[in-house]
Formats: structure tokens, sequence, C-alpha cells
């Protein structure tokens, strides 16, 4: 017990900043451009940590993909950086201007990717080696033509409802292996899954990634456990590995799936709730930095993203979310900041909802396994 609280205080000792969402702007090439910075709590500016841009989708806005396409839970758990760009108007219309339908557009949209980053990264301690890039649809043509052009600053994409168009595809000219995620129904009614004159098909993106990165020519596929018989859609997990630098290509074919982002909160008609595409995307770009594979800090190793512990939201105002997917009923304790056990739990299938409504806001340490983890309250 004395090693508990000896681990508690030091844990405690850190200040730790509140949770930040900044709206805010760059001037890049003669224009205004807006974006939404995420930084977790657990952010202490001491060490450098990931950033992961999340693009959003055309006539959509950085605040809707915010919420839409998620990712501050993992942030608040993982500790990286979250930054939402706005796109200009093409014709009264958000978009990001990537070729096919927005061809007539004269926005640079990679240069400013490109001036937004230097800008964080001179305000922020960002690990230059691991940044990302996703996004919904127009957001994830965005993502893979960074990989296109950007490759030697973006460690590893995932695009959610996106593609290549033709321009993007015949331009493409990365520098290094890129690892790439591509998420996609097969019944997008807005982004056709086998293609159209605009926008190259799913297989041939595919194709084209893994010979680029000269990964495994045949898949390894795995059909995902249809957890939500009623979404009206199953899933199935293909992945090319053995690329060079370790990097690899993978897939989630949503069948039957819709113009929609997996798991989200906000669900519509043709949305699947087998996976979670936000969990699915951390879990893939976080293998990655520009070396390659991350081999070296046992991510090359880590379990699968259904099995990834997530706890959520922190800061937490009344229920703290926790999840170990896999785990059945784990153990799990709550103390105060001076090393007080306030209360012991249970999870029941691996899912937690723990009350802190009661509690005087502050900090508490929740552990679970052999591990602690600093949960900050306040109202």
């Amino acid at each position: 017990m004395k090693a508990i609280f000896v681990l508690l205080l030091t844990l405690v000792s850190t200040a730790l900043a509140a949770q930040q969402t900044i709206y805010d702007s760059i001037e890049h090439d003669g224009r205004k451009r807006a974006f939404i910075l995420y930084v977790p709590a657990n952010y202490s500016g001491r060490e450098d940590v990931p950033l992961l841009f999340n693009f959003h989708g055309y006539s959509s806005n950085a605040r809707n993909q915010m919420l839409y396409g998620d990712f501050r839970p993992l942030a608040d758990t993982a500790g990286f950086l979250i930054v939402h760009p706005q796109g200009t108007d093409l014709n009264g219309i958000s978009h990001w201007n990537v070729g096919g339908w927005t061809v007539g557009s004269t926005a640079d949209d990679v240069g400013f990717t490109e001036g937004l980053l230097d800008t964080l990264r001179a305000r922020y301690r960002i690990d230059s080696m691991r940044v990302y890039a996703t996004g919904m649809s127009n957001g994830g043509y965005m993502s893979l033509q960074l990989a296109c052009q950007l490759s030697n600053r973006f460690a590893a994409v995932a695009s959610v409802t996106g593609s290549m168009t033709p321009e993007m595809y015949n331009q493409c000219d990365p520098q290094r292996p890129v690892a790439v995620m591509q998420i996609h129904g097969t019944a997008d009614g807005i982004v056709p899954y086998t293609g159209t004159g605009w926008s190259i098909s799913i297989k041939k993106v595919l194709k084209y990634w893994v010979d680029e990165n000269n990964c495994n020519k045949e898949a390894v596929k795995e059909n995902v456990d249809n957890s939500d018989p009623d979404d009206g859609s199953t899933v199935e997990h293909l992945s090319y590995s053995g690329g060079d630098e370790g990097v690899a290509v993978e897939h989630f074919k949503v069948l039957g799936g819709g113009h929609t982002w997996p798991g989200t909160k906000y669900g519509s008609s043709g949305t699947n709730y087998d996976i979670d595409a936000s969990l699915e995307v951390w879990h893939f770009l976080s293998r990655y930095s520009l070396s390659g594979r991350r081999i070296n800090t046992g991510m090359a190793d880590a379990p699968a993203a259904h099995d990834a512990v997530l706890i959520y939201p922190n800061p937490v105002v009344s229920k703290l979310h926790l999840r170990v997917p896999n785990a059945g009923n784990e153990s799990f304790r709550v103390f105060s900041s001076y090393g007080e056990l306030l209360f012991p739990g249970r999870t029941k299938d691996g899912k937690a909802d723990i009350d802190f409504s009661s509690l005087p806001a502050g900090i508490y340490i929740l552990r679970l396994q052999d591990r602690s983890y600093k949960i900050v309250h306040g109202r």
C-alpha cells in the first residue's frame, strides 16, 4: 500500500492544465484559414506528443467533424493533440482541393496544412515523427493527398469514406513508404466503392498503396464479429503487411455500409456499429512514425483495437466511462490524490460507468490491473 501511495503522489505532483478546445486561424496564401485545436488535459508541455489532423467532409466544417468523427476520448487517454482544419468555399460549399469535383478550386490546401503544422509545432511540443492525418469523405481524399505530397511529414494516414481522384492518383509521388488505412462501405452512394469518373475505385486505391509500399499482394482476411446485427451491415478486415520499413495497408470493408463514420454517436441509416472507426484509425496510425513501424516501442505487438483500454471523458464532470473489451469482470479502484481508497469496483463484460458527481472537484487516480490513470474531475 505504501508503494501505491508513493506512486499516487508521484502521479499527482505534476500540475495538470485543463483540457482546451481552441478556435484559431492562420494566414496562408492571402487567406485567413481557420482551425479548431483540441488539447487534452494530460498535455503537460514537457514532452513531445503526436498530432492528428482530422479533416471534415465536403460541405461540412471543422466543428461537425470534431463531433462526428470524434477522437477526443482517445486523446484524453493516449495524450495526443487533434487539429480540425477548416476548408475554404468552392461555389459556396466548403471543400478540400483534391481534384475530381474540385478541379475549379484555387485553394492551396497542401500548403495550408504544412503551414498549420509548422505553426502548431512552434506553439506546442509536437513529435515531428508522429504526425498523422485522417478524415471523412472529402477529408479522406485530403488525407490520401497528404500521403502523396507530404509523405516526408505525415507518418501514416487513414481515409474514412474517401478515395483518390484521378488527378491525385496520376500525380501521386510519395517519397517514402506510407502506412494507409481505408474504411469504406460497399453501399456508399456518395463516394462509390467501385469508383466513378471523378473517383478511383477502392480496390484500385488499395492496389496503388500495396504496390507503392511493396506490401504482400495477398491480404490476410478476417471477418469482424457482427456485434450489432441490427445495423444492416457486416465488416471484413483486410491487411496487406510486409511493406518497406514495416508499413502495412489495411482496409475495413463495410459490407452494406453507407457513406457514414462507423461507430459514431450521430448515427444515421447505413452506419455500422460492429467497429468504431475512430478507435480503429488511431490504433492503426499510432503504430507508425516517419521511420516506419514503431517496433521498439512495443506498439508493434499491441493488441487489436477492440482490446484497447478506453477511459473517457477526462476531465470528467459526472460519469467516467471505462471500457476494457474482452476482459470480462475486471477489478478497479479509485483513489483520492492523497492515496485514500474511495471505492473499489468491477467492470461487467469489460464495461463500467464510474459516477464522480458526488465527489469534490480535483485530481483522482484510477487503478486498473498494474496501471494507474490520472483523472481530472471538475464541475
